[in-house]
């Protein structure tokens, strides 16, 4: 698998474009509509995302995706932020983005999508729906965990208890170390973040 990463929209969030056969892709968020040339210009054609929850910065380039044939995935228990005043758009003085979801998952699904297979894991607490995606040694965690940080939990559905329990019971048991793709900022570890992140105790 190749990942290549594209910060994208009104707050840089990163969008992940993985690869198995160099042709298809499927992207993980999706910030800004950019994204599509991006693909393009690295021989890719987008054929789904995978939202890691419903906020702005991470869907505004959703619309401009679903036109031109992209299937969009969310949490099943995330629709109602999705398309909701909640996804925060109004923060960004923008109108909020109408776009189909194609399909639903919930915690423990496994994806095949474009040769890969990629699981759901459920992590409320920067949202209620929020997820996180594994393939492999990857571990896409959007605004749940970041480099020696964790998201935010004062918008609408979050809660901060549960915030640091999803990333203790579910991401930081997981077997071996993972290569963490963070929603915004760099590149991060289980096994770094177990160790230097301070604010999981």
């Amino acid at each position: 698998m190749k990942i290549y990463t594209k910060p994208a929209g009104p707050m840089g969030a990163n969008t992940y474009l993985l690869t198995e056969d160099d042709k298809t892709a499927v992207a993980i968020d999706c910030g800004g509509e950019e994204v599509w040339d991006y693909a393009l210009s690295k021989g890719l054609k987008i054929e789904y995302v995978l939202l890691t929850h419903g906020h702005f910065d991470h869907i505004a380039g959703c619309p401009a995706l679903a036109a031109k044939g992209v299937k969009i995935g969310a949490a099943k228990s995330e629709l109602p932020l999705l398309q909701s005043k909640a996804n925060l758009a109004f923060e960004f003085g923008a109108a909020s983005p109408e776009f189909p979801v194609s399909f639903t998952f919930e915690d423990g699904d496994a994806l095949s999508l474009c040769g890969m297979e990629i699981s759901v894991i459920a992590t409320p607490g920067h949202t209620a729906g929020g997820v996180c995606f594994l393939s492999g040694e990857n571990l896409f965690t959007g605004d749940t965990l970041f480099f020696e940080s964790v998201g935010r939990t004062d918008f609408p559905t979050g809660n901060a208890a549960q915030l640091i329990r999803s990333i203790k019971e579910k991401l930081f048991t997981l077997s071996g170390d993972r290569r963490v793709f963070p929603g915004h900022e760099e590149e991060t570890t289980l096994a770094h973040e177990k160790q230097y992140n301070s604010l999981i105790r």
